[in-house]
């Protein structure tokens, strides 16, 4: 590994007088630091999809040749995800997020201002293989933030607000494409100066972030927070070698593997429902090309306060169970789903509540089995839990969602793919059920 990426060396103790003022104050900057340089991803994530327009215009390339090189990014991120996760797991948060924000922004810079880069779908597919590659490098630094410097029970209300970072990076990478083609009058600024504006994100990630509270001469959280899970010794603050948290602490994790399921089924549920609201509500519910817009922009922004929510009442309703909470969410949303897929298309107004609640709903599990999946885990193999599951969302669950709910309205109608969503919100209790008493079991304090 390279020595830039091990893990920050522990500090000798701070006196007793200073360790609860400056735990205070490292926590809310260790926290804007993997909250802006989160968002920050998202800046070169999102997008290539507004230069699909001028991509066809200029070049003449289809919606599917365009559609197989997007495919890449989803491809390559669910793998690294988890992969990289787990060299996360072995490195130092402050410089393993930068770096992948740093090769994520050179990628996009690349392809937006040297000639060739898109000049043929196969090579704009393997920049955004190596991107999404690259994009697997965010996540998991930040649960190794989260898990080191936040105790169980408010871990939920942490990776809630953590977790707006998702909607605040991709609502800024819009106005930063339209921001780059005034500057610059070329439309291809929309694949490079959001680039740019991510280096400078990278730069202050480096700048916030803290790796452990030991490597700043604080005691653990645990410690600090005098919140002990039963499973947890001493020895855990020591770091895992690839072997041990694959094959003692991930693989045989029965645990993992119930939510890794779940979670293909609640991204099924997620983007089955987004990626296809606009062209389902004018085909099926008869609204106009901007009301179908509007109704999926707001889904969108109804998942800000039910991500909070969520996390909120695993931690102050269910002392830290993420089990419970999801259930409920899925519940609920299994219901807004035969609303928004019943109801006649007069009445919009039914139609538009039905998918905001669902937006309100999804966000919430999904953001939940991630937090789930750090806290079943010791702190050195959060990186590589969270990425298991975050392999089956996108790897299995996107893909799903895209191809075969396509597939399915093309041979069958809409109504055999909502039968299809519908499951998937069953099968996503379901396997969420059976951590319902071990997790209760395991998360018990001493």
């Amino acid at each position: 590994m390279f020595n830039i990426f091990k893990p920050a060396a522990h500090k000798h103790l701070l006196p007793a007088n200073r360790i609860d003022p400056e735990y205070k104050k490292l926590r809310l900057q260790v926290f804007l630091g993997i909250f802006i340089g989160y968002a920050g991803y998202y800046f070169v994530r999102k997008n290539f999809s507004f230069a699909v327009k001028d991509l066809q215009d200029v070049f003449g390339y289809s919606k599917a040749e365009l559609g197989i090189a997007m495919s890449a990014i989803s491809i390559a991120y669910g793998i690294s995800k988890f992969l990289m996760g787990n060299v996360s797991d072995r490195s130092n948060a402050r410089f393993f997020l930068a770096t992948g924000l740093i090769l994520s922004s050179l990628t996009m810079i690349f392809m937006g201002t040297v000639p060739f880069a898109t000049s043929s779908v196969t090579i704009m597919f393997i920049l955004l293989f190596i991107n999404g590659w690259v994009q697997g490098m965010g996540w998991p630094p930040c649960a190794r933030v989260v898990v080191h410097w936040f105790s169980i029970k408010e871990r939920g209300t942490t990776m809630s607000i953590w977790n707006l970072a998702h909607n605040v990076g991709g609502f800024l990478v819009g106005p930063l494409a339209i921001l780059g083609v005034e500057l610059f009058m070329d439309w291809k600024a929309i694949l490079y100066f959001p680039g740019m504006a991510a280096l400078a994100v990278a730069i202050l990630s480096i700048i916030l972030i803290r790796d452990t509270p030991q490597s700043c001469g604080l005691p653990p959280i645990e410690e600090y927070k005098n919140d002990y899970p039963k499973t947890y010794k001493a020895s855990q603050e020591k770091e895992l070698s690839a072997k041990e948290i694959f094959f003692k602490y991930v693989l045989n994790n029965k645990l993992l593997w119930f939510i890794a399921i779940a979670n293909a089924f609640v991204y099924l549920v997620r983007n089955g429902i987004i990626n296809w609201a606009p062209t389902y509500l004018q085909e099926d519910k008869l609204f106009s090309a901007s009301e179908a817009a509007w109704s999926a922009s707001i889904y969108e922004l109804a998942a800000i306060p039910g991500t909070l929510l969520c996390g909120i009442m695993s931690d102050k309703l269910f002392n830290g169970r993420r089990a419970p909470v999801t259930i409920i969410y899925m519940t609920l949303t299994l219901v807004a789903v035969l609303f928004y897929w019943l109801t006649p298309g007069e009445h919009k107004w039914i139609i538009n509540l039905s998918l905001w609640t669902i937006g309100f709903l999804i966000y919430g599990p999904v953001m939940l089995i991630g937090v789930q999946a750090l806290d079943l885990v010791p702190k050195k193999a959060a990186g590589t839990a969270a990425g298991l599951t975050g392999l089956f969302g996108y790897f299995i669950g996107d893909l799903l969602a895209n191809a075969a709910l396509g597939a399915i309205v093309d041979k069958s109608g809409w109504n055999m793919s909502f039968e299809a969503i519908a499951a998937a919100c069953l099968f996503a209790i379901l396997f969420t059920s059976f951590t319902w008493n071990k997790e209760k079991d395991f998360l018990k304090t001493r």
